[in-house]
């Protein structure tokens, strides 16, 4: 009943206060020339690293536009959602020079999400380039199939390394704590199991589990204040979720999810709630189809696929008090939002045309 009441209060206040309006940005198109972009992040001296996940490629991009590859990046098996997917700075980047890189890769078993780290050095004509590569993480099993690969990487204040997986299209997987799919990961920076991650001694279990029950998280982020992992990820057919992600929680796929099997509209599991298992932030139905979120400016914004178009939370702690939703149409496809210094928001569209934005409120 409480949980009934909570979700009936969050829609009236929605419906209260969302308001699809246009909010008023300066808008900068750094380059329109990448190859369908799924992840960035920023250097120390303000250019970014961009995953370019068909191509496999890893750019250094400028705020003029022009980019050059990095060399020495892994390979990866591009087969479905799969490719080369998220990249993220060590903490201490300007010391370490650590580079991390999530991607899909295979053999004859078949496909899962790997993670690599490499330092960056660059030689005296700047080019770039990653030595000392070695792969930290591998999600197991590896199956068939190119759906669900996750995959988003971030570090919280205490440096452990987080790493978001999807169900690999094998929903029942995402119960199963023998199995990395659809969960979230918790790791040291170099890849060793943390000895208080919550399953460590439960017999069976995947030690470098720290949530489970997901579908597939495409977007996660860090929050400023409490030091939370917070998580979106993609429901079928609606029940897209916002989740706060604690250690040991399960999420409910599928057993429980606001969403219907695609074509017939069915129920899936068994129904939207069950003891033992997370209520979300919020969720959407029907689904946006979210990408990439942050943090930025006190609220959440997410990147909606679906309708080509970002969206803005507005929370008061956990409680979502108002969505609004910007540049509906506008961009296309947009796959990545970030903040890095909670000045600009900077945008990735998900296209052979990929564009990446720069997005500054006006005063």
């Amino acid at each position: 009943m409480a949980t009934r009441l909570y979700y009936i209060v969050r829609l009236i206040l929605c419906m209260l206060f969302s308001s699809y309006t246009w909010a008023e940005w300066q808008v900068d198109i750094l380059t329109s020339r990448l190859d369908t972009p799924w992840g960035m992040t920023q250097l120390p001296d303000g250019r970014f690293l961009v995953t370019e996940k068909k191509a496999g490629n890893l750019l250094i991009v400028n705020h003029q536009g022009e980019h050059s590859s990095v060399e020495g990046v892994p390979a990866v098996n591009a087969i479905g959602q799969g490719g080369l997917l998220d990249v993220t700075l060590h903490p201490n980047f300007k010391e370490n020079a650590w580079a991390y890189l999530s991607y899909s890769a295979g053999d004859s078993k078949g496909y899962s999400t790997e993670v690599a780290r490499g330092q960056l050095t660059f030689n005296s004509q700047d080019k770039a380039r990653l030595e000392n590569v070695e792969k930290i993480f591998v999600s197991l099993p590896k199956v068939r199939g190119g759906h669900h690969f996750g995959s988003r990487l971030v570090f919280d204040k205490q440096q452990y390394l987080f790493i978001s997986l999807g169900d690999r299209g094998q929903r029942e997987l995402a119960q199963d704590l023998s199995t990395h799919h659809g969960s979230i990961i918790r790791l040291h920076d170099d890849g060793r199991i943390p000895t208080d991650n919550p399953f460590v001694k439960t017999a069976g279990a995947k030690a470098e589990i720290y949530s489970y029950g997901h579908r597939n998280v495409q977007g996660m982020a860090l929050h400023p204040q409490t030091g939370i992992i917070w998580a979106q990820e993609h429901g079928p057919q609606g029940g897209d979720e916002l989740n706060e992600i604690r250690a040991g929680k399960n999420y409910g796929w599928p057993t429980i999810t606001y969403g219907a099997e695609y074509g017939t509209g069915f129920k899936i599991g068994e129904g939207t709630q069950k003891k033992g298992m997370e209520q979300p932030i919020y969720y959407w139905d029907p689904s946006i189809a979210p990408s990439g979120m942050a943090f930025f400016q006190g609220d959440v914004w997410i990147g909606a696929l679906k309708y080509q178009l970002l969206t803005q939370l507005t929370m008061k702690k956990t409680l979502v008090v108002r969505e609004q939703r910007h540049f509906a149409k506008q961009f296309g496809r947009i796959r990545d939002v970030e903040s890095f210094d909670d000045t600009n928001l900077y945008l990735l569209t998900d296209s052979r045309q990929g564009q990446l934005i720069r997005l500054t409120p006006k005063k």
